[in-house]
Parts: C-alpha cells; structure tokens; sequence
C-alpha cells in the first residue's frame, strides 16, 4: 500500500446538508468499535451520510477506504466478488475467495463501506463476521434496510433530517434563519438548496408552504430533494396540496410498513405520477438495466412503442432533470437513484413489459458484445485505439450482462446466453474473470439443450475450455477442447484456430510436445488460409514454445520474430505481448540474457494498458530473475518488488512465491546468502500451502552452501526463521535490507558470486548433458537405468535450481558448463 491514504470514494454531486452532530458522534464510535451499520428506510439518506462520514476518515486508515456498492447484484456468492474487485484481489484455483480476501486485509488497517445490504443481509452478515474475526485491524461501515445483526455490530439508527417544531406557526416561519440568514433546520436548508440547484428561488412568502411541505415528507432527504426538483414548474403550496392529497390514498394499504416508508412511497409514487405518459414508460423501462447506462443503450433498449427512438434523448434529460434520473457532469453516463429504480421495476412488472423488456435487453446486450468483439478481435487493419476502445466498452458493459445472463439462465434462452459468453472480451484471459466465464457456461450447458444448435454448444465449449485452463484444471481442459473442435463447422475457422492454440499451451504444460505441435501446424494453417493476423500470432508463439522445448532454438527463434511481425500487424497488445515474452524465453535459452530482459521490458508497457495485473506481475518476476543474473541489482530490486505488490494487491500467493524465489536468487547472486535463506525458506512454506511441489534437493544444496560460509548453527536458525516469517518479512529483507530482529549481520562485505554448476547433484549434471542431445525422458531413463518419473523429477529440480522454464535451456546451460 502507499504511504499516503488512498480511496475509491466518489466526489459529492451537490452540497452535503446537515447532520453535523450525527458525523460527530459517528467519528467517535469509529475509535470505540469495528461495525457500524447505518440503518434506515429507502431514502433516508443512509449511503450519503456514510459517504461523507468515509471521506472524513480517510485520514485514520493509511491502508485505504473503500466503497462495495452491491445494489446492482442479487446473488449472495457476489457479495466476497464485488469486495474483492474493489480491493483488486483475484481469484485462486483452489482457494476459497473469500480466504484470499481475508489474507489481503488480515494485516491492514483499513475501512470497507458495504452500500445497500438490505437485499443481500444475510450473506453480508456472514462475510462481515468473517472478515472481522480474521481481520483484527479492519473496520467495517455498512448500510442497510435492516441490521447485519452480528456480534460485534453497532446499529446506528440514521434519523429524519431536523423538522421545523410543530408548535410554531407558519407565520414564525423566518425564525426557522440564524442570524447569518442562512436556514437553522436541516429539512428546509436541504429544500431551499436543491429548489436553487433547481434553477428557484423562494422568497419570504413560500416559507410557510415550506415548512409544510417539510412536515408533510418527515423530513427524508430523498422526498424532499424530489419535491425541490419540481418547483420549477409548481410552487412549495401546490406540491405540498398534492402530496397531502397522496398520503391519504395511503392509508388503506400497507398498513404494516413503517410510516416513514409508506411516505417515501407517496414522494415517489406521486413524483412517477406526475410524469407524462411517454416519461413514465422510460422510467420504468430504465429499470431493467444494472447499474448506468449511456444514451445510445438505452435509445436501443427502451425504444418501443409508444416511444420512438428520437424522443429518448430528451426524455431522459426530462427525467434527469426532475432528478428520477442521476447523470455525470458530461451526461455520458446515466443511472437510478436505487429506490426508484426499484418501484419502477414494480410498475414495469404491472405493466406487463418484464418479460419483453429483459428480453430485448438481453438480444441488445449481444449484438453490442458481439460488436466489440468483432472490432477488437476479428477485424483487420482496426488502429489500436478503436480496438482498446472495445475492450474497454465491452468491459463496461459486463453488470448489464450479469443480468442479460441471469434472464437467460430464468427463461432458458441458452443460445443467447451461450452467444453472449462467446462475444464477451470482458469475460475473456485480456481482460476477465475466467471463473466467472466457466460458472455461466456451465450454469447454461445445464439447462434444456434440445433446440440449441450442436456447433453453438462447441463454441460455448471453447471458452470453457480456456477458463479451465486458467484454473489449473488441464485434463479437464484438454478433454473440453477436443469436444469443441470436433462440434464445430470447418468454415468457423476463428474459434477453430482459439482452440488450436489453447491446445498447445495445454498439452505443452502437460508434457505432450509432440501433440502440442500437430495443433500448432493445424491452427497456423487455418489461420493463414484465412487471413487473420490474431490467430498467425498465436499459431506462431506456439510453434516458437514447441521447438524451445525441443531444444531447436533458431527454429523457436523465427517463428517468435514472425509470431511479433503479425501480432504488431493486428495491433493488439495482448499478442504482442505474449510475443514479445515468448523471445524472451528464446533469448534466455540461448544464454542471451540482455536480449531476454529487453524483450520481457518491451512487454510492460502493453500489459499496462490492457490492465492485466497477472500477466503484469509475471512479466516483471521474469525481468527482475534476469536482471539478477545480469548483476544490474537495482533494476532486480525494483522489478521483483512491482511484481511483488501486483501479486499481493491480487491475492496470488503463486506470484507472491515466484517473486520470493527470484529474491532468493538476487539475494546470493548479491552475495547475501543469509537473505537467500530467508526467501527461499518463506518461499517454500508458501509454496507447500498452495499445494505445489518444493524442491527439496535445490533447497538442501542452497543450505549446504549456507553451513559451509555461515555455519551448522546460524543455518538451522534463518532456516526456522524463514519458515515462520511472513512473506511480506521476508521479501522486505531482502528489499530493503532490513535484518531479521534479533539476527547478527554477516561477517565481511557483500560481493556478487554467480551461482555455479555447483547447485546441480552428479544425477542432474548427467541429465542435464543427455538434454544436450536431444533425448527423451524414456531414453535417458534407459541410459541411466532409472525410471521415467524419477527423470521428470530431477528435470524438474534442474529447473527450479537454475531458474529455467524449458528443456532446450538446461541443454544450453548444460553445453556451456562441460563435466
């Protein structure tokens, strides 16, 4: 985290009124307990005094406030995701989300703002309880309906604003100002500020109609910033006559709802009812969107008859301006006020236009992935700029295809459903959540598949087929992948080429380089013959990862160069990427190291603006293990530890152990083996949490080099140090230096010794030198007269030990170090 305090708190719409001494009392109770829930009817004016309250404790959470808006889900498993969003944290194959949460906030000092529980309380409640109990420096400020009702909870009862007494007349009115003239009751200062933003100002005669009309609303904010929107057309006494004319059909109905909410209902019902007819459609027709919307989505959603397509602009600035709508200072986005919203959801449905209207979103929300997808993946000779563009529309757009997706999933339209996950970049490896893409598929691919063509099924299937490989689930993946190509059409040579490539990143971490290049041949060849630039890129890297695990260096060399030359003749920095990363793997192999970390530095750039934190983070571990080696420890220094800050804001502990590994490396490679011990100690608990395998003989020679300079003693002690210290301890000693409390520092100066062939057991030096010609596993398993796994495990030590990713570099290595 920065030093300096940080927030995703938005900026006030318009002045904050009153309730100072609630900010008063709340400041203080945040010194005395962790959960404060604000409590109070819709409108009430719950999530702006949180806000406000937020914004002033900014300053007493160096780790950061963060707002969790949850209005916009309806599903409880979404309440950890959007928490998780907010703070940055990824998801883990493996790990409950909710654990790499807790993980991240377990040693901050920091405040969530959880907005509108009310829909989603109980699961709110649990992940409160939760995060509190593992988290002993969280503070958590929530706003709901009703309390979380948990142990540790303080429920604030948010209050009307300040009523003018009932037993002043109207005519005492003007002692409602302080001797400044400025209003002394925050219910009348909140209407007189929101009728002059309104484009009114009231004179000495509206008061006593004021003060009614604030009488007449109990004082929520919500009724009365409504009723002040208004007073361009009608004055305080004639809104004050017809919302009084409101309450009293009230009083037959809902008579078990509180007073307060049945008076916001009258405020909203009777600002719906004084719209025109055309107005009131849009309103209620808004509501079938997630959270804002722009004018051309809901041009395309919301115009139907009676309302042609021409009229929405100005009806929704109509409906901005009586403040039903919210819009930004460009009125580029728009959005509900979140009652509303919600009773226009209700008069949609009495309208008989849900199921229409969910529908029609639903088949708009696919022709505009669909769009996107086209211009940032298919089309050729698109400029950069339009395709980013793209992405980041597509992006945009993924809580209106939540519900575009959860209405397919309710009605059973699962050819749209599955076309919507199949155009979607949004929920794609560039820039998505790949659980998320695998739970919708599947949630689909479980319904009633009878009319749903067999090549749509193969396509959905594709993009199954990617998230499991992003979960580690590899067999899985390969099996979905060979399902899809069979079911697709030759003629669909876009998705047939996707699914080439994500067959040979399958099978080449499988081990299967032989397989892997048949569909590397296969998925070049058909996008060759079809001219897509995107998928050349790909075909080629592939072949290029092939022929280095092969050991054919020139080979992997010319097609990663060519691989470059179409991924820049595309223009998606995605692939260029991946291209780029690719020579530099190349490079390493052939023991050219300047050119390998200049190839991973023209990577950075590119992810940085894609935004793809995980890649990022990996990118730069390989940047500062190559750096190390080249002894510029500076740029080792700076790289791991971005890399480092990236894997820890995502929740990756992978990365997190990765970067402890590399500084493991540039800690000896700088001469400080004792740091080395520490990282690689931390590294390997952190590593046997995951669940991966640690490579118990590169960690026996790293410590048979520390006994022989630093002692049996001093050895065994950083050893136990390591494993019990924290990652964040250990990547800080070797970061910044900082000794280990209670540790002695070493005899002597540092010097930088490059760590030899002297890592590597007499068994791993005769591998390494059989990998110079070629062999398989099998065959020098025959040679050695030893089995085929324990080859693949002593390969697998050589790699750990010397940082390498592939065979054809141990066999480089292995050529330049001779017995």
């Amino acid at each position: 985290m920065s030093d300096s305090p940080r927030h995703n708190l938005p900026a006030e719409p318009n002045r904050f009124v009153g309730r100072e001494r609630d900010l008063d009392d709340l400041r203080n109770l945040f010194g005395e307990t962790r959960v404060v829930t604000l409590c109070g009817v819709g409108g009430i004016g719950k999530t702006r005094l949180a806000l406000r309250l937020a914004a002033g404790l900014v300053a007493s959470y160096p780790d950061g406030v963060w707002l969790v808006e949850l209005a916009r889900f309806g599903r409880p498993e979404l309440v950890e995701q959007e928490i998780a969003r907010v703070l940055g944290v990824r998801e883990e194959p493996g790990r409950p989300l909710f654990d790499t949460v807790a993980a991240r906030l377990r040693d901050l000092r920091c405040l969530l703002l959880l907005d509108n529980c009310e829909h989603l309380v109980d699961r709110c409640a649990e992940v409160t309880a939760a995060l509190i109990a593992a988290c002993p420096r969280l503070s958590v400020l929530a706003t709901s309906r009703e309390p979380l009702r948990i142990a540790s909870e303080l429920i604030w009862r948010v209050p009307p604003l300040d009523l003018p007494d009932r037993a002043m007349p109207d005519a005492e009115s003007m002692l409602l100002f302080d001797d400044r003239g400025a209003p002394d009751t925050e219910s009348v200062e909140l209407f007189l500020d929101r009728a002059a933003a309104a484009g009114t100002r009231l004179g000495p005669e509206s008061l006593p109609d004021v003060v009614r009309l604030c009488r007449a609303l109990d004082g929520l904010p919500l009724a009365l910033e409504l009723a002040a929107a208004r007073t361009s057309l009608l004055s305080p006494g004639q809104i004050a006559d017809r919302i009084d004319d409101r309450f009293s059909l009230l009083t037959t109905g809902g008579r078990t709802a509180p007073v307060r909410q049945r008076t916001l209902l009258a405020a909203v019902e009777w600002s719906y009812d004084l719209l025109a007819a055309k107005e009131q459609v849009l309103v209620r027709r808004l509501s079938v969107f997630a959270g804002d919307f722009d004018l051309d989505l809901a041009e395309q959603v919301c115009a139907e008859r009676p309302i042609a397509r021409a009229e929405i602009v100005d009806l929704l600035g109509g409906l901005v301006d009586k403040s039903l709508v919210l819009c930004d200072e460009g009125r580029s986005r728009y959005w509900l006020l979140e009652t509303i919203r919600r009773y226009a959801v209700e008069r949609l449905d009495q309208a008989g236009e849900r199921e229409v209207l969910r529908e029609r979103h639903l088949h708009v929300l696919c022709e505009l992935q669909e769009r996107h997808f086209v211009t940032e993946m298919v089309e050729p000779g698109v400029p950069w700029e339009r395709r980013l563009e793209a992405l980041s529309a597509s992006k945009r757009l993924l809580d209106d295809q939540r519900v575009a997706l959860d209405w397919a999933v309710e009605s059973g339209n699962v050819p749209l459903g599955l076309r919507l996950c199949a155009t979607s970049t949004g929920l794609l490896p560039i820039g998505g959540n790949l659980t998320e893409i695998v739970a919708w598929i599947e949630r689909l691919l479980s319904l009633d598949l009878d009319h749903v063509p067999p090549e749509q099924i193969a396509h959905a299937k594709a993009y199954l087929a990617y998230g499991l490989e992003a979960r580690d689930e590899l067999s899985r993946s390969l099996e979905v992948a060979g399902q899809s190509l069979a079911g697709m059409s030759p003629s669909a040579a876009f998705p047939r080429c996707v699914m080439h490539s994500l067959m040979v990143v399958v099978l080449l971490r499988m081990g299967r380089a032989d397989q892997a290049l048949h569909h590397a041949e296969e998925g070049l060849a058909l996008a060759t013959a079809s001219g897509d630039a995107w998928n050349q890129a790909a075909g080629l890297a592939g072949l290029s990862a092939v022929a280095l695990t092969r050991g054919r260096l020139r080979e992997a060399q010319r097609h990663g160069e060519e691989a470059l030359a179409r991924a820049r003749e595309h223009g998606h920095r995605w692939m260029m990427a991946r291209s780029a990363g690719q020579l530099g793997a190349v490079a390493e192999a052939r023991g050219d190291l300047v050119t390998a970390q200049a190839q991973y530095e023209m990577a950075v750039p590119w992810l940085r603006e894609l935004g793809g934190d995980q890649e990022l983070a990996r990118c730069l571990a390989r940047i500062g293990r190559v750096a190390a080696m080249l002894h510029e420890f500076g740029v080792a220094r700076e790289r791991l530890a971005d890399s480092l800050a990236l894997a820890r804001e995502t929740g990756q502990r992978q990365g997190v152990a990765r970067c402890l590994v590399g500084l493991s490396v540039l800690a000896e490679y700088e001469g400080d083996l004792e740091g080395a011990v520490l990282a690689a100690a931390a590294a390997a608990t952190l590593r046997e949490a995951i669940g991966q395998h640690s490579a118990t003989i590169r960690i026996e020679e790293l410590l048979g080099r520390a006994r022989t300079k630093l002692g049996d003693g001093r050895t065994v002690s950083l050893w136990a140090r390591g494993r019990a210290m924290s990652p964040d301890d250990a990547a800080r000693r070797v970061l910044a230096g900082e000794a280990v409390p209670g540790e002695r520092p070493a005899p002597g100066p540092r010097t930088a010794e490059p760590v030899k062939h002297s890592l590597l057991t007499a068994r791993e030096l005769e591998i390494a030198h059989l990998l110079t010609r070629g062999l398989s596993n099998r065959a020098i398993a025959e040679e050695l007269v030893i089995s085929p796994a324990t080859v693949a495990r002593h390969i697998a030590n050589i790699m750990e030990k010397l940082g390498y990713t592939s065979r054809a570099q141990i066999a480089v290595w292995a050529a330049e170090h001779p017995l």
